[in-house]
């Protein structure tokens, strides 16, 4: 598939690399990126960013005036592998060695120890192999005391030959890959102001789904900087969809802790009880928002809640599938992708739960929950709690 714009003039352009999209089929691929070249396009136009593209086989070219600030932006989209930026020239040998020399002469000081990767697409003149040499050898001779070393480089140049010209580059910026935002249909993740739930929002974006958030506030049950931080967490992943509104819902759920204190329902199944009411309200506000499946930050045996015999009880609230991307994560390797994606917070400030009891129960039964609700008039509760909703939207890392 080819997208054209007019090719720009200036030779130092973007390549960007998709993974697993080129495992579909035809069809099914083309659909894909025509998404991804929908997201990298906003994503640019958000930031100011005029640019024309191509997509020959298993790559996208963008061509633009700021090389670097496009890589960095093109580089937080997800169903993108890495991106590079590249030095376009004709594919004979002689045009690739030049520029290479070129490029190298730029960042090689010796001593240093480098070697050359070639590519080529198509099979006549000189292998990959053959082309590897003739321009590492051109690059040796143009800076003497370097070495060479396939094995272990300090520096690595590539070359590659395709069907639309010649490519120099020195650099593969990692990206997150996955598959393009929105390509596998909306979800409604419930967001906390803990760690955990922004982190599987994440998650479930990289897979390809256009996620909403559902943040059940607690009013006066729940620590001074809950909401905020939320909303913080909210801010902070709409940097991962660039160009586009991240939608959140806040539900006002003071009414329902209110009525679990003054009906005396048994501590232990508080925790139980508010997960069954959090999924309640989701799966209600699912078919308002388009979602088709409610996403959670739920562990295994993280917390009380969280035994595979309280998560079964908690399930059975809502019919709308519930999508658990932490399930088999431990917390060190939770906060490891908090931080690396920019939601972790060194000091969280007051992020308590007043509901929490001290001896939660961890084997819920179904019968002993639903008697509770039918106490609580759960229903009536959740359209109290429904009809007090306001939304936040977040854009590229600003709440509008």
């Amino acid at each position: 598939m080819m997208i054209m714009a007019g090719r720009q003039q200036n030779p130092r352009i973007v390549m960007v690399r998709y993974g697993e999209l080129f495992l579909k089929s035809d069809p099914v691929k083309y659909h894909f990126i025509g998404i991804l070249l929908r997201n990298i396009r906003r994503a640019l136009e958000a930031a100011g960013h005029s640019c024309t593209f191509e997509s020959p086989r298993g790559r996208i070219f963008v061509a633009g005036k700021k090389p670097e600030e496009i890589a960095a932006i093109i580089s937080r989209v997800f169903g993108i592998v890495d991106v590079s930026i590249c030095t376009r020239v004709d594919s004979t040998p002689e045009a690739l060695r030049d520029a290479a020399v070129s490029l190298a002469l730029s960042r090689l000081h010796p001593p240093c120890r480098f070697a050359v990767r070639a590519k080529r697409q198509s099979k006549t003149g000189m292998n990959s192999q053959q082309l590897g040499e003739y321009v590492g050898s051109a690059i040796y001779d143009a800076i003497p005391g370097l070495s060479v070393d396939l094995s272990d480089p300090e520096y690595e140049l590539f070359v590659e030959v395709r069907d639309c010209g010649g490519l120099v580059y020195d650099a593969r910026i990692p990206a997150p890959g996955g598959l393009p935002w929105g390509s596998q249909g909306k979800v409604l993740g419930l967001l906390s102001s803990g760690i955990d739930s922004p982190v599987a929002s994440w998650l479930a974006m990289k897979r390809g789904c256009e996620v909403s958030h559902l943040h059940m506030d607690g009013g006066r049950w729940a620590g001074g900087d809950v909401r905020e931080t939320a909303i913080e967490n909210h801010r902070r992943l709409s940097l991962w969809c660039p160009g586009a509104d991240l939608q959140m819902i806040i539900a006002d759920t003071e009414p329902f802790y209110d009525r679990m204190q003054e009906l005396r329902i048994p501590a232990r199944l508080r925790c139980v009880l508010c997960k069954r009411f959090m999924l309640r309200a989701a799966g209600s506000l699912c078919g308002r928002e388009g979602a088709r499946a409610i996403l959670t930050g739920e562990n295994l045996g993280q917390v009380a809640s969280q035994t595979l015999a309280n998560l079964a009880v908690i399930s059975d609230a809502t019919p709308v599938p519930v999508l658990r991307p932490l399930i088999t994560y431990d917390k060190v390797e939770t906060v490891t992708l908090a931080r690396k994606i920019g939601t972790f917070v060194e000091k969280q400030g007051d992020l308590a739960c007043r509901a929490v009891p001290r001896m939660p129960a961890t084997a819920a039964t179904s019968l002993a929950v639903k008697e509770c609700e039918t106490t609580l008039g759960i229903d009536e509760l959740l359209d109290t709690v429904l009809s007090r909703v306001r939304y936040v939207t977040a854009r590229n890392g600003k709440i509008l």
